[in-house]
């Protein structure tokens, strides 16, 4: 397994790394990436994105030289690319790790389940993986962990789009179910309306009961 450091700085994801590897005939280079560590609610998903050898960003795939970060691109943007991603992709696959796991086996595990799981759920199965951070040591395929990866791969960029496209639904269509906690606006993050919410009606059961500070609100007595 190997670890790539470089800076992201006012750069946009490229085929740096997936094109060494297709020129050494692994043709099938998955990104992988993860969303959603950070909320107070709600599933961490992954994405894994395998997209064609040698691919260039020109006729039907004109969309690649848009993909980034997810995190920079608007809501428009990454839905819009979502869908050519799964369209034009050679194979791709989201999965969730649900909140009673992330309470049961912490959260930095829950991601690495949920990218092996997202691995293991692609129609074809990789020859290498280019991973966002540092690399998964449970699974056995050859890999390299790229530090902000999901800013300097395309594939890991991809990954993460798919990912985060994914988790955001689910988590809009939570809203309709738990409505009082706005998680159509903020995803299950820690915003003040969110916390104020869980304050005063204590926390619903997509809330990640582990987590500070909803672990020492179900301690103290609902502000009426």
């Amino acid at each position: 397994m190997g670890l790539a450091c470089a800076s992201a700085m006012g750069r946009r994801p490229t085929l740096k790394f997936e094109r060494p590897l297709w020129r050494l005939g692994a043709e099938l280079v998955a990104g992988v990436d993860e969303v959603g560590r950070g909320p107070l609610a709600g599933p961490v998903a992954a994405g894994a994105v395998v997209l064609r050898a040698n691919v260039r960003a020109s006729g039907c795939f004109r969309w690649l030289s848009r993909v980034n970060d997810s995190k920079v691109l608007s809501r428009p943007a990454r839905e819009e690319l979502s869908g050519y991603i799964w369209e034009h992709s050679l194979s791709a696959a989201v999965s969730f790790v649900h909140v009673d796991d992330i309470d049961r086996i912490g959260i930095a595990e829950a991601s690495r389940q949920a990218m092996l799981a997202a691995v293991g759920d692609l129609q074809h199965r990789p020859q290498h993986i280019l991973i966002d951070g540092f690399g998964l040591k449970a699974c056995s395929l050859p890999q390299t962990g790229i530090i902000d990866g999901d800013a300097l791969s395309l594939s890991i960029a991809c990954a993460s789009i798919i990912a985060k496209v994914a988790r955001d639904r689910l988590m809009r269509e939570h809203d309709d179910r738990f409505p009082a906690y706005g998680f159509a606006r903020n995803k299950g993050y820690g915003t003040a309306a969110h916390m104020r919410a869980i304050r005063s009606k204590g926390p619903c059961e997509l809330h990640r009961r582990t987590f500070s500070p909803v672990r020492e609100m179900i301690a103290q007595p609902l502000l009426i």
